[in-house]
Order: C-alpha cells, then structure tokens, then sequence
C-alpha cells in the first residue's frame, strides 16, 4: 500500500491538510506530512507515488484512494506545467523531503556546503559567495558577498550572523515556506557565513505570526547543533511590527529596545547588534548559500540571470490570481509570463487591472508595462522595486485612488515614529489624498457646482493639490530615515501616474 504525502505546510494546513491526513491515516494508510510543492491554489494536495490530487476536500479522500477521482487528479507533480517551468535552486526540495527530518535533508545534498566551506579558508568562502552574483533577496538588493566581506575585516571580538525572517509584505510567503519546509537549509546557511566572516553567533528573528516556522525551526537547530558547532543559533521571536523588518530596527529589537530606526552611518557591518560587526540577511539569501558553497555552486548560480542579477528568485504569486503559489526561476522573466502564463490571469476572470511587486510600498503596475523583465536594475528604471519578490494581481474593479490611500494610512499605522517626513508625511498624505478625491470635502457630503469641485476647501485648486502631493512624496523619499517612508511614495505616484480617473471627485469610502 502506497504512502500518502500531505504537505503540513501553514497554508496547506489552513485549507484542511490536518483533517485530510486524519481521514487517510483513518483508512490505514501511512501518511507523511511534506514539505510543500507551492502549488497553493491546489491545496490540499495529495500525493500518491508522484501523482497529484488537489485540491480534496475531505469528503473525496476514499474517492483519491481508490483511484476514483480522476476529475481533482493532476496527473504526475513533477511533470506539472507549474512545477516543470522552474528552476528550483532554494526551493530544491520543497514538496519532495520532510522537514524535520536530517536522513532527507543529508540524503538531498544538505550539509555538502558547510563541508566544502570549512575545508577551505574563510576568505575563500567569501570570494565565492562575491563571484555568485548574489545579492540580498530581502529588499535592495546589496551584493550579500560585499557585506560579508565588510564584516570578516572589521575589527571586533565578537560578531554575528542575524536572519531578518520578520517578513511583513503583503503577498509573500516565501521566508514562511522556506522555514517551515525546509529549516536546514537556513542553519547550514547561517553556520556557513559564521565560519566565513568568524562569527559563532546567529539570531533568527522571526515575527510571532509564524508560529509552526518557529516551532519547526527551534527542532530543527536542537536537531543539528552538532553538526554546526561551534556556531550556535537561537530564535528570537518579534511582535509583529512592520518596521523591524528594517535592519536597524529589527537590530534595536533583538537587544531588547524599541523597534525604532538607526541613523547610518554607521552600518551594521560595522556597528551592528550589541555594537559588534554584523551581518543582517533575508532568509532566501541565506537559503542560497549551501548550494552556492556546493562544488560547483558558485559558477552555476552566476550562470543563470541576466546582467547584475544573478541566480533564481522566489517569486509569489498572490491576490486576485488564478494559480496562485511559489514559482522559483531565473532572473529576467516578464511580468506577462508571470501574471498570464504561469499564473492564468485573474482568479475572477476579469482583466487585469494592476500589479504590485515588492509589498505595500512597491509601485503599481500597469498592463502595458508587463514586458518589464525581473531585474534589479530594470525595476529601479521604472520607479518600481523587486523588493521580496511579492506579485499582488488586481483585477479592473479596484480603485487605485484607495490603493493610494492604504500606503499612506500603512506608514502612518506602522512608522516607528523617529523621523518627521514617515512619522507627519504619512499622515498628511492621507489627508490629501481624501481631499483631492472628494473634490475638497473630506468631511461633508453636500452637492457642489462644476465650479467648486475644481477647489479644495482650503482654496487650493485640484491641480495646486496634487502638486502639493507630489511635493510631500519627494519629501518622504528624500527625507526619511529608512525605506518605510522612503518608499511609500512609490505605491502613490505610480497610481496617480497610471490610474488619474481613480483619483477625480467621487464618493470615497
């Protein structure tokens, strides 16, 4: 009797996974809890011998045992068009390997890069991290090598290696799935920049969202502590604020303060947690380097990608998306293959209106524009961010004058109050916005002239108030201490840009 694989995945186990594993386990069949494929619109998945059900509610688990439930079956996983267009690299054994267990994460190559860096010098390490082309996969994308290297030849008795894991965009999943699917590939990822920069202590700082990551990831380290020794490495659990996944204020956290901004210089690098050299890097950059440290590794993740970015991308599909899931590829694919071929358009069957790539502060997209390749610098060009790698799709049904409006009342909600451009910006912006599409009655409702919608109530014409907009967005942008008010504008200016009906006199909500 064939063993039945369910993913114990967070969202698999959100879709009913747990009582779907109950009712085969009932049947007597052997069940193995899995990473996930991230195949998400499918789950929950069934696999039996690499063929696929998905998704099963639980009242067809005797019809996919049986083998009759041709019209949920997906045929081989493998061989499915989602899964077969991928270059899987990070995600090389998502939906194939338990999480937990150390036999499938040696017996797939886990460890081999640990090895191979502790046989050679830490420069060594270092150098070879710099020629893969990687660069941080959390936001700007900072060549993590170079970062390294600041770190290893810095003075200082102590340093350490922190994981930023506190991830908060809207529409990603990847450092959640990576954490609970695969946590190995984090701690050898952690030791094996301990041993190149000579830091003995890592943090993992993780949002108290995430409770299976956590728990997963606590077994984990207790699990493998001898294999990574004498690098050690504990989770630190945050609150859940937006702005600590900012480097500095994630910093300030882990030492027990307020999560509040650091004024750069200097850099953690130099000056990071408790004072001392750190590196601060996203979970996928750190879930790269095994491979990357494997033999070989370095030259085949630079081989891949187009111009300064290099290697394979965790992208995520989310929103109004028919195929919604992880997609790991290349470097330099298009915004129309990503939203129309690999993730089928809009789950309500209505044209796509926008994109947001790179969170609540990356800048809508429009759909002229989605031969834009996914490129660090191609992104920069166009006012837009990579970010996290965050795909939210919107249908034409959404008001991109309220999208404008939820950055600002986003950075007003989680600015951590330090510097006056995020902390009053955010807030005005906010104010303006109201004003400028209720025609300058943010606060009555009472029918105007043609004549008076041109006016705001203070005596400022449309026109005068969305420059004065415009003014406050370069002010954020200019003016602010980190990326949080920094990049709100972005959101902004490009739904004014795009969209400027959404933002003419109308009832606003």
């Amino acid at each position: 009797m064939s063993a039945v694989r369910i993913s114990d995945d967070a969202l698999a186990r959100a879709c009913g996974a747990d009582e779907l594993a109950d009712a085969a386990a009932r049947s007597g069949h052997e069940v193995i809890r899995t990473s996930s494929w991230g195949m998400h619109w499918l789950e929950p998945l069934v696999e039996i011998d690499g063929v696929g059900w998905g998704p099963v509610p639980v009242h067809r688990i005797a019809d996919v045992l049986s083998g009759e439930a041709e019209d949920i079956c997906i045929g081989e996983i493998r061989e499915h068009p989602f899964i077969a267009r991928q270059q899987r690299l990070s995600f090389a054994r998502a939906g194939r390997t338990r999480a937990l267990s150390m036999d499938d994460y040696r017996n797939s190559g886990g460890w081999a890069g640990l090895e191979r860096a502790r046989s050679l010098a830490p420069g060594t390490v270092v150098d070879e991290v710099i020629a893969s082309g990687l660069r941080g996969r959390g936001g700007a994308g900072f060549p993590t090598g170079i970062k390294w290297r600041t770190v290893s030849e810095a003075r200082g008795d102590d340093k350490f290696i922190v994981c930023n894991a506190d991830e908060g965009d809207s529409g990603t999943f990847a450092d959640r799935m990576l954490m609970e699917g695969d946590p190995y590939a984090l701690i050898e990822g952690m030791a094996i920049a301990g041993y190149a920069v000579g830091a003995q202590q890592g943090y993992i700082y993780v949002r108290s969202e995430y409770p299976d990551a956590i728990r997963k990831l606590n077994t984990a380290i207790e699990n493998c502590a001898e294999i990574i020794t004498p690098f050690v490495v504990e989770v630190r659990v945050g609150a859940g604020a937006y702005v600590c996944g900012e480097e500095t204020s994630l910093l300030n956290s882990l030492e027990g303060k307020r999560g509040e901004v650091r004024a750069k210089p200097p850099l953690p690098a130099l000056e990071g947690l408790f004072g001392c050299p750190t590196v601060v890097n996203n979970v996928l950059s750190l879930a790269a380097i095994p491979h990357i440290l494997s033999e070989g590794g370095a030259a085949s993740y630079a081989a891949v990608g187009i111009d300064r970015s290099r290697g394979t991308m965790p992208i995520q599909l989310g929103g109004n998306i028919r195929h919604g899931g992880l997609f790991e590829t290349a470097f330099g694919i298009t915004l129309r293959e990503l939203v129309y071929d690999i993730g089928g358009g809009t789950a309500s069957g209505r044209p796509v209106k926008a994109v947001q790539v790179g969170g609540p502060l990356g800048a809508y997209i429009p759909p002229d524009q989605f031969d834009l390749v996914f490129d660090y610098e191609a992104y920069a060009g166009a006012d837009a961010l990579i970010g996290h790698g965050g795909v939210v799709v919107f249908d034409d049904t959404a008001d991109m004058g309220a999208l404008a409006r939820f950055a600002f009342e986003f950075c007003a909600a989680e600015s951590c109050g330090k510097c006056t451009p995020c902390r009053i910006g955010a807030v005005r912006g906010v104010e303006l916005v109201d004003r400028i599409r209720s025609g300058g009655r943010a606060a009555d409702r009472v029918e105007r002239t043609p004549q008076m919608q041109n006016a705001s109530g203070n005596g400022r014409t449309r026109e005068e108030e969305l420059g004065l907009l415009d003014d406050l967005c370069e002010t954020m942008t200019y003016g602010s201490l980190c990326a949080l008010g920094g990049f709100t504008p972005y959101p902004v200016r490009s739904a004014i840009r795009h969209w400027p009906d959404d933002f003419l006199p109308g009832e606003t909500t």
